[in-house]
């Protein structure tokens, strides 16, 4: 009796293990992101998004991508073929590997994955395939940062709005249905499950939602340069969604105006400042000092340049200049006096 406890017992661990393990296993409409009831233009164009994706060219030295592209591929191979589809369909993987054993066309890494991904795009590189796929619209939004950003760095919170694709309440349209199909969780053992199959539309809508997205500002971006979210574009129902784009533009500001790397600001002396010298100082975007004093004579409209002063190189350690230029403030009526010194001092 004790025997047959145990045997009844392990076989009980097994069958556990074993349905774990069928239901931990991704499924090949797991892998490309379908339903099992997905059409076959549906798994194509599913297959084309995540081919590219994780193509390895586009990530070269992730291993975790270059594995993800082989279990795409290997399940497009299987669900692209009708009588592979159909056997993976009822017996899973298990019945691929029996119908191969027994000289049928074998499931699963049959082909070289390359020559899966040559096939299907007809020889043309990962580069051309990506410009033939449909995408929705990106968008572009002007994004006004201000000089203490551009000097020091700094984010930006913006509230951005789109369409985004949800499940359309109601009545199901064009050839919705719902599918019932077992799935085999361990030997004699199946699980009914529902699902709900489109042949010809996706029975989804579109709907407008609201969030904040950050925007990183570097130090030294130029005007025009762009902040890119890749793929948080407008969504399109077959295809990849648009990019949305950030792109600066510098805010106006009360001291300094920016010509590319160089700053520019004008400061007002008095007359006899032109004439003898001053001492004097700016506060620069960080708050540090710069000194501008001289103990010469000033022009009017005399442009000095201050080395290093200027704005920050995008992604180096240089800067450009500071370049002031001194405007003079001369009085508005002299007495007769003053006009006697004056003469005095410089006739």
């Amino acid at each position: 009796m004790a025997r047959r406890r145990a045997k009844l017992l392990f076989l009980l661990c097994a069958l556990l293990c074993y349905s774990l393990n069928v239901i931990a296993a991704k499924s090949y409409y797991d892998i490309l992101q379908v339903s099992k009831g997905a059409s076959d233009e549906q798994i194509k164009r599913a297959y084309r998004k995540l081919a590219l994706k994780y193509h390895p060219d586009k990530n070269p030295g992730n291993e975790e991508a270059n594995k993800k592209f082989a279990e795409i591929n290997n399940a497009y191979e299987v669900l692209s073929d009708s009588e592979k589809r159909n056997i993976y369909n009822r017996y899973g993987e298990d019945g691929l590997k029996q119908h191969a054993a027994s000289g049928g066309r074998g499931g699963g890494m049959g082909m070289d994955i390359n020559d899966i991904f040559s096939s299907f795009f007809g020889g043309n590189s990962m580069e051309e395939e990506q410009e033939r796929i449909v995408k929705g619209d990106d968008v572009t939004v002007e994004l006004s940062a201000s000089l203490e950003d551009l000097y020091m760095g700094g984010s930006l919170k913006v509230w951005r709005e789109k369409n985004v694709l949800k499940p359309a309440p109601g009545k199901r349209r064009c050839n919705c249905r719902n599918e019932v199909y077992h799935k085999q969780i361990g030997p004699g053992m199946f699980q009914q499950m529902t699902e709900q199959v489109c042949e010809q539309c996706p029975n989804v809508k579109f709907v407008r939602e609201g969030y904040f997205v950050t925007v990183d500002i570097e130090k030294g971006m130029q005007d025009g340069q762009e902040v890119l979210f890749y793929e948080d574009g407008e969504p399109i129902v077959d295809g990849e969604p648009g990019d949305l784009k950030f792109r600066i533009r510098t805010a106006p500001h009360d001291l300094f105006r920016r010509e590319g790397n160089d700053l520019h600001t004008t400061v007002t002396i008095t007359l006899v400042q032109a004439l003898v010298g001053f001492e004097k100082t700016i506060t620069h975007l960080d708050e540090h000092l710069v000194d501008i004093s001289t103990k010469g004579i000033t022009k009017p409209k005399e442009v000095r340049k201050f080395k290093g002063e200027g704005m920050p190189l995008h992604v180096s350690t240089k800067k450009g200049d500071l370049y002031v230029t001194f405007e003079v403030l001369f009085p508005t009526s002299l007495t007769e006096e003053q006009k006697t010194k004056i003469k005095e001092t410089l006739g």
